[in-house]
């Protein structure tokens, strides 16, 4: 409650809500009141931390420590590698999540780092479902059958839409469906609507057929004919995705092994441990098939995104495996 307490401690970490103008006033006054060597950790989950560092006249100080929510509860912790971030300060981060019981990860500087950059892939795919003709509850069920204990529609009524809208605001970004739920005040569980219905004192989601056709509104107005999506090809539009987006991400080396993206997506998305996470999934599947689906359905929704990341094909066509993989 006491700002200045600050200029006592050895680590602080910054936790307000996702705006770079606030993040960056809070860490000039974290470079003037607090002593020299502190670590300076920001708690973004999308933000640059390079540009938070910039703030202050110590960027080697500065790191990114991202808990994810609820925090008491979840395990994976995302230590964010800045460009000055001074090796002792890396470690000691790393020491810190370790000794309070999480599993930390480093990865390196990008919109969403690792964790969230896939889940932003995972949610375009969940949007397009939808506006092609798959319900939330169909998307949910699928994802379910897959091994995770809640569908995504769920989990964002869970976490609060509300969240996403304002990243999505302050990155000028849009998503047809959740951004029109939002305008319509409905947040998840905390207001009773969001994807779902949710009866007073139950966490149990209900489907809403204003919901349905509120979807219907939108797939017309964007000019789409909606049509029935079978669970097979929901739950390959929902996993494949981040495999593809995992694959950009190793070799743009900001994470350094195709373990470390599973071992975020285990512990901090709840991807099914029987799975092995997203990249060892494909691999037991095969990245030739992998890159065949994705291809696929980029030619079928006409989704650029959907097309094989290049290290998927390279890998696919010479055999391999994430797993052997070991930088460009």
């Amino acid at each position: 409650s006491d700002f200045n307490a600050v200029a006592e401690v050895d680590l602080v970490i910054e936790a307000v809500f996702e705006d770079m103008a606030l993040k960056k006033k809070i860490f000039a006054d974290l470079d003037r009141l607090t002593r020299p060597g502190t670590i300076l950790a920001t708690n973004t989950s999308t933000l640059d931390v390079n540009e938070i560092a910039g703030a202050t006249g110590r960027p080697q100080d500065v790191l990114g420590m991202h808990f994810f929510s609820p925090a008491n509860v979840m395990k994976l912790l995302e230590i964010v590698r800045g460009a000055a971030t001074a090796p002792d300060v890396l470690v000691s981060a790393m020491e810190i999540g370790k000794a309070i019981g999480k599993v930390p990860v480093t990865v390196g500087v990008c919109y969403g780092f690792v964790g969230n950059r896939m889940l932003h892939a995972r949610g375009g795919q969940v949007e397009r479902l939808l506006l092609e003709g798959a319900s939330p509850k169909d998307i949910d069920a699928a994802a379910t059958g897959f091994g995770f204990l809640m569908g995504p529609c769920a989990v964002g009524d869970l976490a609060g839409l509300d969240v996403g809208w304002r990243i999505r605001k302050e990155a000028g970004r849009k998503a047809i469906v959740a951004d029109a739920i939002c305008e319509l005040g409905r947040f998840g569980q905390k207001t009773g609507k969001g994807y779902f219905l949710y009866e007073a004192g139950s966490r149990a989601p209900v489907p809403d057929p204003e919901i349905d056709a509120l979807i219907d509104t939108l797939a017309a107005a964007n000019g789409i004919t909606r049509r029935t999506i079978d669970a097979g090809e929901i739950r390959e539009r929902l996993i494949y995705p981040l495999v593809n987006e995992g694959a950009r991400i190793l070799e743009e080396g900001i994470a350094e092994r195709s373990s470390d993206i599973d071992l975020i997506w285990i512990n901090g998305y709840g991807f099914p441990v029987g799975r092995g996470g997203p990249m060892f999934y494909a691999d037991t599947v095969g990245l030739a098939q992998v890159a065949e689906r994705l291809a696929h359905y980029a030619a079928i929704t006409g989704d650029e995104k959907m097309k094989p990341a290049p290290l998927l094909e390279r890998l696919a066509q010479a055999g391999k495996t994430f797993a052997e993989f070991r930088g460009a």
